[in-house]
């Protein structure tokens, strides 16, 4: 049973930082590209940044560029976000998600396979 489980998140001023990360289990880790998601209430699911399945590439939302760091640790199964200068409007739950298809359409929900159950970051000013 493949399982995501995402940790990290919490409550921080703007400016701050935090690191999400993401245990995967029951998967062949280096066969899937990672990605992390958020969402706020109302609001579609967003794409923040994916990693491919080697970790070779990376994709950033465009707010995000310059700001959030993805990466993976194939030696612990888990993939990090670190998000560095926060915003409010980085505000969101944030969801860690797993795709095992060749073609990698990083920036489409439809395209993972399994999804983790979220972690909520709050950024107050």
């Amino acid at each position: 049973q493949v399982q995501l489980v995402e940790s990290g998140g919490g409550l921080v001023q703007a400016g701050d930082s935090l690191r999400l990360s993401c245990a995967a289990s029951g998967l062949t880790y280096n066969t899937y590209h990672m990605a992390w998601f958020r969402q706020i209430p109302g609001k579609e699911r967003e794409f923040v940044a994916a990693v491919s399945r080697s970790g070779d590439t990376t994709y950033y939302t465009d707010s995000v560029k310059g700001r959030f760091t993805i990466s993976k640790d194939g030696a612990k199964n888990t993939v990090h976000l670190l998000m560095n200068s926060l915003k409010p409007a980085d505000t969101a739950v944030y969801y860690c998600a797993a795709d095992g298809k060749y073609y990698f359409d990083y920036d489409q929900p439809r395209a993972y396979d399994y999804w983790g159950q979220g972690t909520r970051v709050t950024v107050s000013s």
